[in-house]
């Protein structure tokens, strides 16, 4: 799969070889290329302010390629490739799950990357609706490690974001940001909390979700206590807070090692009974 996205991504061009922490996991190749960056001034002085005319043309952005490579997988031969692409475009799951494969080895490199630096402001999460476009193809080695191919094919799938993008429009964001930037409403803790602690389970990241959890929850049973007069939300409150040693003793393996299958479980349902009542809350007071 290969993403094209405008600007610069934090990652510095070249080829990445990546595998799990298990040796029987499979490897994979992440190649970076910036298309049309600027060149490099050489110096590190801040260059002065530069007049422009009034309605100047914007300057060209950089593109950045990244193409996900399953090195682990390859095909016996050209003919094979070609049945596989064809079958592969023609099946929407397919294209769906090889995407989100791809994205995933690059928002690996990209969270590894803002570790790295010490950056909290550096891009850590990418999707496919950020993509300019998407293709899938295959190549040779050769060509696939130059972001080439033999053959590929581009592919739209930002319907299949419908289902996202209506419960956006649900929440209504724009007006709450609005409210927020005014001054008229504030975010509340939790809410920041137990998204990162979705992002973290979401990126395979269950240690980091489970301890951004048992904070998250703590906020939030705090925070929207009697937030709402709806049965509905008492009754999920309730199960939040009889199961908030779940979260605690999930949170206190994670700082120790990997959580187990049940305790895995056991964040997954929080995080979505908490998404639950932050939902809730956002579409009943309007």
């Amino acid at each position: 799969m290969q993403f094209e996205f405008a600007g610069p991504l934090p990652l510095a061009d070249g080829r990445y070889l990546a595998r799990g922490p298990a040796p029987e996991e499979q490897e994979s190749v992440l190649v970076l290329l910036r298309l049309g960056a600027p060149q490099a001034s050489g110096s590190r002085r801040r260059r002065r302010a530069r007049e422009v005319e009034a309605g100047s043309e914007p300057r060209p952005l950089t593109l950045t390629r990244a193409t996900a490579i399953r090195a682990f997988a390859p095909f016996e031969d050209p003919g094979a490739a070609a049945r596989w692409l064809d079958e592969a475009c023609e099946a929407e799951d397919t294209i769906e799950v090889l995407a989100a494969e791809g994205l995933a080895l690059l928002n690996r490199a990209l969270h590894a990357q803002a570790v790295s630096a010490a950056n909290p402001n550096s891009k850590v999460e990418l999707d496919t609706e950020d993509a300019e476009r998407v293709l899938i193809g295959f190549g040779s080695g050769e060509e696939v490690a130059d972001s080439l191919f033999t053959e590929a094919r581009e592919v739209d799938i930002r319907p299949r974001a419908s289902k996202r993008r209506r419960r956006e429009e649900e929440l209504r964001p724009q007006e709450r940001v609005a409210a927020v930037l005014r001054g008229r409403e504030q975010l509340d803790t939790c809410e920041t909390l137990l998204l990162r602690a979705r992002a973290d389970f979401a990126a395979g990241r269950d240690r980091e979700a489970a301890l951004q959890l048992r904070v998250g929850l703590e906020a939030l049973l705090v925070e929207l206590k009697g937030a709402l007069a709806d049965p509905d939300h008492e009754e999920d409150m309730a199960t939040l807070s009889a199961r908030k040693t779940e979260a605690g003793n999930a949170a206190n393996t994670a700082l120790q090692g990997d959580l187990d299958d049940q305790q895995r479980a056991q964040v997954e349902e929080l995080l979505k009974l908490s998404e639950r009542v932050l939902r809730r809350r956002r579409i009943l007071r309007g």
